[in-house]
């Protein structure tokens, strides 16, 4: 007897699909689609913040979420996890995989990510009525609170360096990042037939030598690597050059009286802030000044990272250990209630206010732009990546007027930037992670940048290691044989 095969569909079989169905020559929005073995894999699934793709967060997903296995989650900024409790409502129930600190962090940031939801949605109904505008999205939460905490049980922690099954012949790893505290780089090893092929999803990649965490995990192997590219056609400055920088804006901030205001991401940029302020304050190279960390999930963060010494770097231990802790220091103050939030607009003299959202997209900052952006004496100081379309962005950019809480405010107060404190890797940073590779890898992939950040490190990369390269654009879906 004769046995014939249908090798058409041994080869749909042993194919790996990939889809790029966020951050894909765009910032936010992280999400990737792998299809393997008969099974579905979202790694990550992240919240846009750039207004010309908002619309995207309303959208049905690519895959029914009742179909995906599992997702799994490289770190807890929303614009890598901020649509997971979207997902749930609309009926995913496998498992949520990341390190035991993302999960921590991860339960806070969602449940106040919902709160602002509601409360915005709110906010605008009424408004809307008031002026009679029509608008282009339902004035309704993404999701709530209650969405949240259906999603919260079906978190699955794991330990660094862990190896986990995700499915038949799927196996996945979760590398340090030294981004955020918890952060990973997620190796994929998938087998079929005797054959292996292998994927790194680089989340956001850390940078070497800074403060509070390790230094990012490097590979010596991979098929496949999904990379970031934010900071990838440029160089940061160094950390000598920040803490100059602040000392000038600190100083400068006194000489005048006025406020220093910090739109800042709750998640390691607040933390790292508080870092360098209290090594200035311990040389003695700023005055005497209130720090107001109005923001309480920041300060809920910050008290996880108080669980997790084992991650910081043998300075921040050392720090810890003389009592001279970063995040607990003479001059720090807490702002929990929105009431004592408002009366901050009250005091008289220079006083710093870090509060989020980082890209003044929404949160406390709102209202501390108000009172200070039209303050030629007050200081507006940037201190993360501000996307396009974000109000951050425009103040950035030099924007005459603004508009904030349905208003519109002139922009007379000063605007600086700290350009070398991003948590992501810049370009000779990444160059340096992917160097580390003894062998060539069969393709890189170029994402979570914008599309020309994105296509000139793609070209920088390829004329530096040879590496295949490519930027592949939002939903696209690739084979990788």
């Amino acid at each position: 007897m004769v046995v014939k095969y249908d090798f058409r569909l041994l080869e749909v079989i042993m194919n790996i699909s990939l889809s790029f169905l966020g951050a894909a020559r765009s910032v936010t929005g992280s999400r990737y689609l792998v299809e393997a073995n008969n099974t579905r894999i979202l790694v990550d699934c992240g919240l846009y913040q750039e207004r010309e793709f908002l619309y995207r967060n309303w959208e049905p997903f690519r895959v029914a979420p009742e179909k995906l296995d599992a997702v799994l989650l490289t770190h807890a900024h929303l614009d890598h996890c901020g649509l997971l409790p979207k997902l749930v409502k609309e009926g995913f129930r496998g498992r949520i995989i990341c390190t035991h600190a993302t999960a921590e962090i991860v339960k806070i940031v969602l449940l106040d990510s919902a709160k602002i939801q509601e409360e915005d949605a709110a906010n605008k109904k009424k408004r809307h009525m008031r002026e009679g505008r029509k608008v282009r999205y339902p004035e309704i939460p993404l999701y709530t609170i209650a969405d949240v905490e259906a999603t919260l049980p079906l978190f699955a922690p794991v330990d660094y360096n862990e190896t986990v099954n995700i499915g038949p012949g799927i196996e996945a790893t979760f590398h340090d990042a030294g981004h955020v505290l918890g952060s990973s780089m997620i190796r994929l090893v998938i087998s079929q037939g005797g054959d292996q092929r292998s994927i790194v999803f680089s989340g956001d990649i850390g940078r070497w030598n800074r403060p509070i965490l390790h230094d990012p995990d490097v590979f010596r192997q991979t098929d496949y690597v999904v990379c970031e590219s934010t900071y990838g056609d440029r160089v940061h400055e160094g950390t000598e050059n920040i803490s100059n920088k602040l000392v000038e804006i600190v100083n400068s901030a006194f000489k005048t009286g006025g406020n220093i205001v910090v739109p800042s991401f709750a998640l390691q940029r607040s933390q790292e802030i508080l870092y360098y302020l209290n090594s200035l304050r311990l040389e003695n190279r700023i005055p005497k000044l209130d720090i107001y960390l109005d923001s309480p999930m920041a300060a809920r963060i910050t008290e996880v990272y108080k669980h997790y010494i084992s991650l910081f770097d043998q300075e921040t231990k050392d720090l810890l250990r003389r009592n001279n802790s970063p995040f607990d220091f003479p001059g720090l103050k807490t702002v929990e209630t929105s009431n004592e939030s408002k009366a901050l607009n009250d005091i008289k003299g220079t006083v710093m206010i870090i509060a989020g959202a980082g890209m003044c997209t929404g949160g406390r900052i709102k209202h501390h732009l108000v009172t200070n952006i039209s303050r030629p004496e007050s200081t507006i100081l940037f201190v993360g990546y501000q996307a396009e379309g974000t109000l951050g962005r425009q103040i950035l950019d030099g924007a005459a007027t603004v508009r904030i809480l349905g208003q519109q405010y002139p922009v007379r107060a000063r605007i600086a930037q700290l350009q070398g404190l991003s948590a992501h890797a810049d370009r000779d940073e990444l160059l340096r992670w992917f160097t580390m590779l003894s062998v060539k890898p069969r393709h890189v992939f170029i994402t979570h940048g914008e599309y020309n950040a994105a296509e000139k490190f793609r070209e920088f990369l390829t004329e530096k290691t040879g590496f295949e390269a490519s930027v592949p654009a939002y939903n696209t879906r690739v084979n990788l044989k």
